[in-house]
């Protein structure tokens, strides 16, 4: 059984959530996390958020840099792996950041 290893949010840096979402496949992923209200705890499985064009190893790169950088957090339930966005915490250490950089991209 695989553990997700998820930072602190006291660890999670600014320059860290930066980098992952300079990536335009890992802001899709996120962009459709929170369109789907992964905020409030539903979440997606890992394809149903990724940009279908991808491969799977690279999909499961996306999320693991997503997971490092304090992005998401990654929850077993089953055989499927539901990812949902970390709004509250990621807002209170930066607030406005996530959503100020999706309003940007979709500009």
């Amino acid at each position: 059984m695989q553990c997700f290893i998820h930072p602190d949010i006291k660890d999670v840096t600014l320059e860290a959530v930066l980098y992952a979402l300079a990536d335009p496949a890992r802001r899709a992923i996120v962009r459709a996390l929170a369109a789907d209200r992964a905020c409030e705890g539903a979440g997606l499985s890992c394809h149903a958020a990724a940009p279908p064009d991808l491969p799977k190893a690279t999909v499961s790169q996306h999320y693991s840099k997503l997971r490092a950088a304090g992005v998401v957090r990654a929850t077993r339930k089953g055989v499927s792996v539901i990812h949902t966005l970390r709004c509250d915490e990621l807002n209170a250490k930066f607030p406005g950041l996530l959503p100020a950089i999706l309003e940007a991209v979709e500009a």
